[in-house]
């Protein structure tokens, strides 16, 4: 199982914490002994925190170690990580951790070596460990959150949630139908006839000069005669077009809704000392 380191995991994880940064946390033993600073934290792919990063920054190691998570005990207010049963001289002991490293199998299983004496139960010393079939949950007492002083208590709160469903709400069906009507139109036309005027000339009954009288029988002349003809049609032509569009139109609509959430309460009996920093760092899980 691949793991990461918190910022490449979650770019924004302060905001998810409100604001509360585990880096640069002090880590000391539970009999106050300071062991090194916390310089990063790996998660796996669904965020659960698997180890601290702990730069030792001592004089005689000087070297970064992996912490899991389940043997810390985070306390925000004083600015400090505690952890139970490591010393310096256990530190030196420790595989080494570097930040360009994979973190396999392999390595991890150096790292729970270390530390199953310090979380040893007898059913941890009777575990056979496999890396095809490995599960944190078997070494529940290095990487569980969920005990002794890391209780996790779930507050809910309920949230208007808006989404739109998108619905038919009708529909525009275009057609054509035909109409008719009578069109009248009208169109000159030329028809020839011939006019045939008998006059008396002038000088009738005048006699002619011999070789003049030009006498003739059968057809003297011929004239064509024309008419025009209506040529009236149908042709069909564009009269306009008719463009079918969609357009959408916004609008904001406003709901309200009463929404509940839950707040812890806590009760004391004596004088307890308290942190509660937000979030609480029992969130980790």
């Amino acid at each position: 199982m691949p793991l990461y380191k918190l910022e490449d995991f979650d770019p924004n994880y302060r905001e998810t914490f409100g604001g509360e940064d585990i880096k640069a946390l002090d880590l000391y033993t539970e009999g106050g002994e300071k062991i090194g600073t916390i310089a990063d934290a790996l998660v796996d792919p669904e965020g659960r925190f698997r180890y601290l990063v702990v730069n030792t920054g001592l004089e005689t190691v000087g070297k970064k170690i992996l912490l899991p998570i389940g043997l810390s005990r985070i306390d925000y207010g004083a600015r400090r990580v505690y952890v139970d049963g490591l010393s310096r001289v256990q530190v030196q002991g420790l595989p080494e951790y570097q930040d360009n490293m994979t973190v396999d199998y392999d390595y991890e299983e150096q790292v729970r070596g270390a530390y199953r004496p310090l979380a040893s139960t007898s059913t941890q010393n009777n575990t056979t460990y496999n890396r095809d079939t490995y599960n944190y949950q078997q070494d529940a007492a290095l990487y569980d959150l969920n005990e002794r002083d890391h209780q996790t208590i779930k507050l809910y709160e309920e949230r208007l949630i808006a989404n739109k469903n998108r619905i038919k709400t009708g529909e525009v069906a275009v057609g054509k139908h035909i109409e008719t009507e009578t069109a009248h139109v009208t169109v000159p036309i030329e028809k020839e006839r011939v006019v045939i005027e008998r006059v008396t000339p002038a000088g009738a009954g005048r006699a002619v000069n011999p070789g003049e009288a030009d006498f003739q029988a059968g057809e003297v002349a011929r004239i064509e005669l024309y008419e025009e003809t209506p040529d009236i049609h149908k042709e069909a032509y564009v009269r306009e077009e008719v463009k079918v569009t969609k357009v959408v139109q916004q609008e904001t609509v406003e709901a309200q809704e009463v929404v509940r959430h839950e707040e812890l309460d806590i009760n004391t009996e004596g004088n307890p000392v308290i942190d509660t920093p937000r979030p609480n760092p029992n969130s980790l899980t």
